[in-house]
C-alpha cells in the first residue's frame, strides 16, 4: 500500500492514551470520519477490491462498522446487514455468544437478513483480538453466507485478531496497523 496513503490515514486517527484503562492506546476513528478527504479515501480503499465483482451484502458490526459498512454498501450497490449487540433488533434473530476478557457477550442479526449462498463482506473499524469478528463470521456462516472478506481500517497485529480470522479461512484486509495495544 502507498506509504503516503497510510500516513494520511494514521494522521486522521486520534490516539487516546490510557483509555478505557491504563496501558491501552485507544485508536479513535471519529476524527477520520470527520475528515471528509480521509473518510472518502478509507471507504474507497475498502471498496476498491470488490468493484465489478459480485458482493450481495455488506455486514457491519455495531457501531462504527455501521458507518463504514453503510458507505461501502452504497458504493457497491449491495445490501447492508447490521450485526448488533443482543436485544437491539426488533424481529426474529439468530445470535452467537463469544468470550470477552472477563465473561461473555452475544451479537445477533435478523434471521432473514440474507439468503444462503449470498456473498458477504464483513466491515468494522478495527480488528484487535478478533473475538467479535470471529463471532460475526460464525453468525453469517450459520445462515449460509459466503464470506468474501473481513475488512478493517485498523489492525492491531500483536493481538492476533486478523490471524484468528485467517485461521477460519477468511481473507482479511486492513488499511493501517499499529504496534501495541
Amino acid at each position: 500500500m502507498d506509504p503516503s496513503f497510510e500516513a494520511a490515514l494514521k494522521n486522521a486517527v486520534r490516539t487516546i492514551p490510557d483509555y478505557p484503562k491504563p496501558g491501552i492506546m485507544f485508536r479513535d476513528i471519529t476524527t477520520l470520519l470527520g475528515d471528509a478527504g480521509a473518510f472518502r479515501r478509507a471507504v474507497d480503499a475498502l471498496v476498491h477490491p470488490y468493484v465489478g465483482g459480485k458482493v450481495d451484502k455488506i455486514a457491519g458490526i455495531e457501531a462504527r462498522g455501521f458507518i463504514l459498512g453503510g458507505a461501502v454498501a452504497h458504493q457497491l450497490s449491495a445490501g447492508f446487514v447490521p450485526i448488533r449487540k443482543k436485544g437491539k433488533l426488533p424481529h426474529r434473530t439468530v445470535s452467537v455468544a463469544y468470550a470477552l476478557e472477563y465473561g461473555t457477550d452475544e451479537i445477533e442479526m435478523h434471521a432473514d437478513a440474507l439468503v444462503a449462498g449470498e456473498k458477504v463482506v464483513l466491515v468494522d473499524d478495527l480488528v484487535a483480538t478478533g473475538g467479535t469478528a470471529e463471532a460475526a463470521v460464525k453468525l453469517l456462516r450459520g445462515l449460509g453466507a459466503e464470506i468474501v472478506a473481513a475488512c478493517f481500517i485498523i489492525d492491531l497485529p500483536e493481538l492476533g485478531g486478523a490471524e484468528r480470522l485467517r485461521a477460519m479461512d477468511v481473507e482479511v484486509r486492513t488499511l493501517i496497523s499499529y504496534e501495541g495495544h
